[in-house]
């Protein structure tokens, strides 16, 4: 009997990861520069670009648009197989002066993030080169907010404040956006990676998708507006972590069961449900600058927490389990500690 109901735990939970591997994830890739002589922390040469966009032609993961392709997943029109989508954050000039050429080149979609306040800048595009990309490369231009600030409510700052200075932000740069590139697209990108449940619900309001920067792929249960991003800065675009990241799948759990990200201790804690798919004794889990760190099982929860605070704003704890064909389920989950100062 015990080995009848050990055989049939097994076949239950390699019919549940076959049903998570036989949709189509969405892996989105995060740039800002692609330079060799930008700021290091934000940019990615062109030989490491072009080495990437290689590996996935290698890999045959189809580069699709990234509006098209997220609707599609929560459409529950979702194909099979795996798709890659890229984002540039910013408009920063050398997309035009690089990477634009080299996609278009490759015949790839791609989608830039724009702040509006910063368009025509030194160092940034101009609107007429936005217009030029939008309409000859067929380029999604899409809202990263109107100056780049720091979106989520601060602790000394009153609803009504937030309220009007985000409402500033955000429509102000989809007007200007209407207004000179004639789009409208429902995307938007949180300035820093930073958002809580507020905001999201101001974006959910509004209709948009809204992307992070931390990692993982996209999947039907994953939150519509904390989509998950992978950064290709030259610190965490090389290639011997890249194929898994592009092959990652988006851990098996309804997005409305995570966090807030806003931290009241620190360390925070993050409870994850157990489930068929997750065996506890294949998950790995990291903090950010800590390396690999332990969790404790409990009454059917996984209860990661770092082993000491952080003294950073933005952190995260990522956890991966394996899936099928050396796979992983990813999940990246950004904390924000509005006790630290802002960048």
């Amino acid at each position: 009997m015990r080995v009848h109901k050990l055989c049939l735990s097994a076949v239950l939970f390699s019919l549940s990861l076959a049903s998570f591997w036989a949709r189509a994830d969405l892996v989105v890739l995060q740039y800002h520069h692609i330079s060799d002589a930008t700021p290091p922390s934000t940019s990615t040469s062109v030989s490491l670009f072009q080495a990437q966009l290689d590996m996935i032609r290698e890999l045959d993961i189809n580069v699709v648009d990234l509006t098209t392709a997220t609707e599609r997943i929560f459409s529950g029109k979702q194909p099979t197989g795996q798709y890659v989508a890229i984002t540039f954050d910013d408009a920063y000039e050398s997309v035009y002066k690089q990477a634009a050429n080299i996609l278009r080149e490759r015949s790839l979609p791609y989608t830039i993030f724009v702040d509006t306040a910063a368009v025509g800048s030194p160092g940034y595009m101009t609107w007429e080169q936005l217009r030029e990309l939008e309409e000859r490369d067929g380029a999604g231009i899409a809202n990263h907010s109107a100056g780049h600030g720091h979106l989520v409510k601060k602790p000394d700052e009153t609803e009504t404040d937030w309220k009007h200075r985000i409402t500033q932000s955000l429509d102000t740069a989809q007007a200007t956006l209407e207004k000179q590139i004639e789009t409208s697209l429902p995307l938007f990108a949180y300035p820093y990676g930073e958002f809580d449940e507020a905001l999201e619900a101001e974006i959910s309001k509004r209709g948009w998708l809204g992307f992070g920067q931390q990692s993982g792929a996209i999947g039907p249960l994953s939150g519509k507006t904390r989509l998950p991003r992978f950064p290709m800065s030259n610190a965490y675009g090389q290639l011997n972590g890249l194929k898994d990241k592009l092959y990652s799948k988006a851990y098996p759990i309804d997005a409305s069961k995570l966090p807030d990200g806003i931290i009241s201790t620190n360390p925070p804690t993050l409870t994850l449900p157990a489930s068929d798919a997750i065996q506890p004794a294949r998950l790995t889990c990291f903090a950010s600058g800590m390396g690999r760190i332990d969790f404790k099982v409990s009454d059917e929860e996984i209860i990661v927490k770092a082993p000491k605070p952080f003294n950073s704003r933005r952190f995260r704890y990522n956890c991966t389990h394996p899936a099928l064909d050396g796979s992983y389920y990813w999940l990246s989950q950004q904390w924000l500690d509005l006790s630290q100062p802002e960048d």
